[in-house]
């Protein structure tokens, strides 16, 4: 080669140079960029954020309230699933843990089981002001503001958010005041509130939370254009009145979405009280189920073009790429299923799987996730992509690692570390059951053992034990002749007890009645039968109560002589004397005198009026009567009735804050003072003791009166409410359940319901259930524990609509483990302890371990114990992870 270069000319030599040095440049040209390939996903990361001048990505979420999957709602939102499901990852096992709105749109702002934020249902604890004290001040739009985003919030925001404050956090905020509406609704725009009526083309709440969202998300990127953008839609659709814009009032006339193999699969005898309870719908029910997803449709459409609408601006404005969208749903819905003709709060599939789609960067377009994603994952997600670290005490995990699309470039490119992730979660629905730390065990589980058994485990506590040495005791235990134990009645004082005076009965008196309790003293015995007529009676009112409580007849006296009227006889007399005095004479106020000292006279004075406002009074026959200038200015009305709103507005939040002191006082309330336990006779001078004088065994028996009593309080107190729905007339009721009413004025706009009015019962309020959802290769199962002690569990992969409760064949041992698992999930508190895959994994598993190394580690950790029978079950015993 060197020889052939030397007799080359010049020319030709520099010409077959520049060739190799081009050859060259080809060849290493495509190595450079597929050496790209290897560097890791966090270097990507960060070119592209230097790319886009380190601007931290915007973050938009759309909340839908009440949207169903397994009914089929997502299949006509094509716009919404060319854009989130084509172009973004679709979560095909997302769920919420409470289906329920308010519970479960606070998990979403906190991040937080039901269990940890305390909003239990959609009206206690639900924008509380004990929620708005502890919880509202973190959730993620506070710290997402803290760090220099730009959060707006448009739509619903909690059930019982009045519009008296903006929530923390927030720099817009147009906020839905109560439950959803789309028509006459009331919104709080930043503060101040704004009312809006029954015109489409400025009223429909869809697009008018659209068009709101859309103007500023253009004005924050042309005022602040380095500023990233938090935004929060929160649409009402489907949720009730279900009330579509005009142009898709004609749509989905044969919806059949909802009819499901569940669909009106009733009576339940297998499943909880509820489902027991309702049976099979009537026609007129199954009519109004296919008109109601009809409108449910309707609805939905407008929220699929607001997403087209959306979509188009964040490429209008250039932040498409650089624009996370989560698209999800508060919860399910059911409509006919199991014969419950509409509704939630259900813990089966229905009612607690949603929607979940997230489009973004780095998320690749068109992909499935079969991972488990929870309502409390939203608000970790969203700080995770802010770039901040997620608080310990949010429950829920940051799904980004999920949406990591990094494929190894070649064989030699090293494995990636196995995703850990949970396979089980928890839904909960309902109050704690509270019990009181010294509640006593019921006289029918103390009573069963025979005599001497009793005898013998009273014989254990030490108050029984020592010879009759304790203060005020009167039973010591001992041994017979034939070694027998049994119980003695002490017969006397020791000289500690007797010889108990001055300074030493004082510090007895602080040590026994440290709680002040006050007893009066009977100087009279009751026998067992008077004892027994004290407790129930009626009458057993303090002096006090006696004095101050209504009385159902009036003693008057007239020309010298008394009368006994009732109630009904005194309001005719009082509208009597009313219209007699008011016709002879004015009196003012100006003209009577009171004196603190005087006597009390014996004139019956009738108020002719009662005030209500400054302007506005009540008459005596049940009429109002308002100033004149109220019915003659149309502004001094405007006025005067924008007064009486704030005033119910103000009563209304002082009823809540009441309402929710006086809850706390319920759960706080001391124990009552047992008058009948210690006495202190002033004329003795000595500590007496006088519930010990009963025999142990009869003790049991006076507790057995007790709830007895307490039994037939709660008995007399349905019968109440039972007489009270007789005479309103209140056909639509059944003991226990939550019922509705629909009739032909139910729906203000087309299309209508014209087949008149039903009833149907469907829920109920103290449903309360723990459920655990397992989900991984080899198992997909649910198992309930409800309040009332009842069981049910599902196997999906054979019973996929949840038909049969198949609990019967579970054996003991599999139930226990599956009660300990859900009891651990319903104490938990963090993302370390909620998440029991990946919580396992950190104790005992090396990073990285497959999925057959966990079910090893997991099965170690058992007890051994023989394994079931059934085929069924030994699957079961294989795969439970908890």
């Amino acid at each position: 080669m060197y020889l052939l270069l030397r007799w080359m000319p010049n020319w030709q030599v520099m010409a077959w140079r520049y060739a190799v040095l081009g050859l060259i440049i080809m060849i290493t040209l495509p190595l450079m960029d597929a050496s790209s390939a290897f560097l890791p996903n966090q270097r990507i990361k960060g070119r592209f954020q230097r790319d886009r001048r380190n601007i931290r990505p915007n973050i938009i979420l759309v909340l839908t309230d009440d949207q169903d999957v397994e009914l089929g709602s997502m299949q006509v939102m094509n716009k919404t699933r060319r854009i989130m499901e084509q172009g973004g990852a679709h979560f095909i096992n997302a769920f919420v843990t409470t289906p329920m709105c308010c519970p479960s749109r606070s998990s979403i702002l906190t991040g937080k089981y039901v269990h940890n934020h305390n909003t239990y249902t959609n009206n206690e604890n639900c924008s509380s002001p004990s929620w708005q004290a502890q919880h509202e001040i973190r959730t993620f739009a506070v710290f997402l503001n803290n760090t220099g985003y730009r959060t707006a919030f448009f739509g619903k925001y909690l059930n019982e958010y009045n519009g008296s404050y903006v929530p923390p956090g927030w720099k817009q905020w147009v906020g839905l005041v109560k439950n959803s509406r789309f028509y006459n609704y009331t919104l709080c725009r930043n503060g101040m509130k704004e009312k809006h009526g029954f015109e489409y083309s400025k009223d429909y709440l869809t697009d008018l939370i659209t068009n709101d969202s859309i103007n500023f998300f253009r004005m924050s990127k042309k005022m602040y254009p380095h500023r990233p953008v938090l935004m929060v839609i929160s649409h009402a659709a489907p949720h009730g009145p279900e009330d579509s814009a005009p142009q898709y009032s004609h749509l989905f006339a044969n919806a059949s979405q909802h009819i499901t193999p569940s669909y009106n699969y009733a009576p339940n005898p297998d499943k909880h009280w509820i489902m027991r309870y309702t049976g099979p719908m009537k026609p007129i029910h199954m009519e109004f189920t296919n008109m109601l997803q009809r409108k449910r449709l309707q609805t939905l459409m407008s929220v699929d073009e607001s997403m087209e609408m959306i979509y188009n601006t964040l490429v209008e404005t250039g932040e498409l790429d650089n624009t996370y969208i989560i698209y999800t749903a508060d919860h399910g819905y059911h409509i006919g299923q199991f014969g419950l003709v509409k509704g939630k709060s259900m813990p089966y599939e229905f009612d607690i799987r949603v929607p979940f789609y997230v489009r973004g960067p780095m998320v690749e377009a068109g992909s499935l996730n079969p991972h488990i994603v929870l309502n409390i994952d939203l608000a970790p997600t969203i700080l995770d992509i802010a770039g901040l670290d997620i608080p310990s005490d949010m429950d829920g995990k940051s799904i980004l690692k999920l949406l990591d699309t990094e494929r190894p470039a070649n064989r030699f490119h090293f494995q990636k570390k196995a995703k850990v992730w949970r396979d089980s979660f928890l839904v909960e629905r309902g109050k704690l059951l509270h019990k009181r730390e010294n509640e006593k065990v019921s006289p029918q589980e103390e009573n069963f053992l025979p005599k001497y058994q009793r005898v013998q485990d009273l014989c254990q506590r030490a108050e029984y034990q020592t010879a009759c040495e304790q203060l005020g005791q009167k039973w010591q235990c001992i041994e017979d002749a034939t070694g027998k134990l049994r119980l003695h009645k002490c017969k006397g004082r020791t000289q500690q007890a007797v010889g108990v005076s001055g300074k030493g009965m004082a510090n007895l008196m602080s040590k026994y009645y440290s709680k002040e309790c006050i007893c009066e003293s009977n100087n009279y015995k009751l026998g067992p039968l008077s004892r027994r007529k004290k407790l129930f009676s009626k009458k057993k009112y303090k002096s006090s109560y006696m004095r101050n409580r209504s009385v159902r007849s009036v003693s008057i006296q007239v020309n010298g002589e008394t009368y006994s009227l009732d109630k009904e006889e005194m309001y005719q007399l009082v509208q009597n004397v009313t219209k007699r005095h008011m016709a002879e004479q004015d009196v003012t106020e100006e003209d009577m005198e009171y004196s603190g000292t005087g006597s009390i006279t014996n004139e019956l004075v009738v108020p002719s009026s009662i005030k209500v406002t400054h302007r506005c009074y009540i008459l005596a026959n049940d009429t109002v009567q308002c100033d004149t200038d109220l019915y003659k200015s149309l502004q001094a009305w405007k006025d005067h009735k924008l007064h009486i709103d704030h005033e119910i507005e103000t009563l209304q939040s002082k009823i809540k804050n009441l309402r929710e002191v006086r809850g706390h006082l319920k759960k706080k309330r001391p124990e009552e003072c047992d008058c009948d336990k210690y006495s202190y006779g002033k004329h003795k001078g000595k500590l007496k003791h006088r519930a010990s004088a009963l025999h142990p065994f009869k003790k049991a028996l006076q507790d057995k009166n007790k709830v007895w009593f307490l039994r037939e309080q709660k008995r007399k107190k349905k019968l109440r409410k039972l007489i009270k729905r007789i005479k309103n007339n209140d056909t639509c009721s059944m003991p226990g359940l939550t019922c509705f009413t629909h009739d032909n004025q139910h729906w203000q706009t087309a299309p209508f319901w014209t087949l008149g009015p039903f009833c149907a019962c469907t829920s109920a309020n103290n449903n309360t259930y723990w459920c655990m959802r397992t989900i991984n290769e080899t198992h997909n199962f649910l198992f309930c524990e409800f309040a009332t002690g009842f069981l049910e569990y599902f196997d999906l992969n054979t019973d996929p609509y949840q038909l049969i409760n198949a609990v019967n064949t579970l054996t003991r041992d599999v139930l226990n483990h599956l009660h300990v698992q859900l009891m651990e999930l319903r104490s938990c508190r963090g993302y370390k302890h909620c998440n029991p895959r990946a919580r396992h994994l950190e104790l005992g598993l090396k990073d990285g371990g497959s999925y057959e190394q966990y079910r090893q580690f997991q099965r170690r950790k058992w007890p051994k114990m023989k394994r079931p029978s059934s085929k069924t079950l030994g699957q079961l015993w294989e795969g439970w992870e908890g």
